[in-house]
C-alpha cells in the first residue's frame, strides 16, 4: 500500500488553510473566494476537527484571541456585514457550529436535509415524529407567522422567555443544522445591543430547495466528501463521520465511489495505525 507523504501533506495544508502569514486573508472579497474554494469552513477552528477556518486564514495557525481588539477578529465584522448579502450560506451546520458554505455546495447540503419541498409541513412532520423539539417547533411558527425576528423578540413571541438559555439556543441550532432557519442580519437588541435576526431558510434562499431537488442522496455525499478531502488532503472515514455527522456505512459508500474515480486513494500513515484515504499526489507509490 503506498505511504501517506506527510512533507507533502503539510505543505498542502498550509495551502488550503491559508495558514502562511504572506497567503493570510486580508480583506472581505479575499474571504468569499476562500469560502468558494473550499467549498465550507468553520467560522472558528473547531478543537479536534481538521477544516479550514476563517480565522486560522486570517490570523495564522494560533488559538482564537481572547481580546477584543486582536486584529484578527475583523473575521466577525465580515461575517456580519455579509449575513444578509447572500455572498455565502452561513450558520451552525456542521457539529452544529458556525459554518460557511459557498452557494454552490450549499444545495447539496440541503439535499441531505430533512426537507421535502414544503416549509409550513416538513416541520410539523419532523415534530411528529420526533426529531424537532417542542421548543424549536415554537420557534420556527414563530418565524413562519411573524417574518425576521431578532433573538430577543423571537425567544419572547415564540413563547420561551423563560424557557433556559440553553433550551433555546440548542433550538436554534438545530434549526440551522437541518436547514430550516438562518441568521440574516444583526439588530442592537439585548443586554450587550447585539442580537442576530433569524429567518426561515427558503424566504432567503427561496431557490434552495429547487436547486437541491435534483440531487440524490449518493450524490450530495460524493460532493461534500470530494470537497472535505481537497481541503484537509488525507483523512481517515471516521474523522468525516464525525465531521458530517453520517453513518459509517453511507461515508464507506461515498469513499469507495470516490477511490473508484480516482479522487481519492488508500494509503498508509507512516506514524499512526490504521487505513487513511489521501488525495493521489499525496501519497508516495508503493515500489
Amino acid at each position: 500500500m503506498p505511504s501517506l507523504n506527510l512533507k507533502k501533506l503539510h505543505l498542502y495544508r498550509a495551502r488550503a488553510f491559508h495558514l502562511s502569514p504572506q497567503k493570510s486573508l486580508a480583506t472581505p472579497a479575499q474571504a468569499r473566494r476562500f469560502v468558494d474554494a473550499r467549498g465550507f469552513i468553520f467560522f472558528w477552528p473547531i478543537s479536534g476537527v481538521d477544516l479550514p477556518s476563517l480565522w486560522t486564514a486570517v490570523a495564522g495557525d494560533r488559538p482564537v484571541a481572547d481580546a477584543h481588539d486582536d486584529p484578527a477578529h475583523i473575521t466577525w465584522r465580515w461575517k456580519d456585514h455579509a449575513l444578509d448579502k447572500k455572498i455565502w450560506y452561513y450558520g451552525k451546520i456542521l457539529r452544529r457550529k458556525a459554518t460557511l458554505l459557498s452557494l454552490e455546495v450549499a444545495p447539496y447540503f440541503y439535499a441531505l436535509s430533512e426537507n421535502y419541498g414544503s416549509p409550513k409541513e416538513d416541520y410539523l412532520i419532523a415534530y411528529q415524529e420526533g426529531r424537532l423539539t417542542q421548543s424549536a417547533k415554537q420557534i420556527y411558527e414563530t418565524l413562519l407567522d411573524k417574518g425576521a425576528l431578532n433573538s430577543i423578540d423571537l425567544r419572547r413571541l415564540a413563547k420561551l422567555a423563560n424557557a433556559k438559555e440553553s433550551e433555546f439556543n440548542k433550538a436554534l441550532e438545530q434549526l440551522q443544522a437541518d436547514f430550516k432557519i438562518l441568521p440574516v442580519g444583526v439588530a442592537e437588541a439585548g443586554a450587550w445591543r447585539y442580537s442576530h435576526i433569524y429567518e426561515i431558510v427558503t424566504r432567503h434562499f427561496p431557490d434552495l430547495p429547487e436547486q437541491a431537488r435534483a440531487i440524490s442522496e449518493s450524490q450530495a455525499r460524493m460532493k461534500l466528501l470530494e470537497r472535505y478531502f481537497t481541503s484537509v488532503g488525507a483523512a481517515q472515514l471516521r474523522a468525516a463521520v464525525k465531521l458530517f455527522g453520517w453513518e459509517k456505512e453511507v461515508v464507506v459508500r461515498a469513499a469507495r465511489n470516490l477511490i473508484g474515480q480516482n479522487v481519492i486513494v488508500k494509503t498508509e500513515h507512516p506514524k499512526q495505525a490504521g487505513e487513511w484515504l489521501a488525495l493521489k499526489g499525496l501519497v508516495d507509490q508503493a515500489s
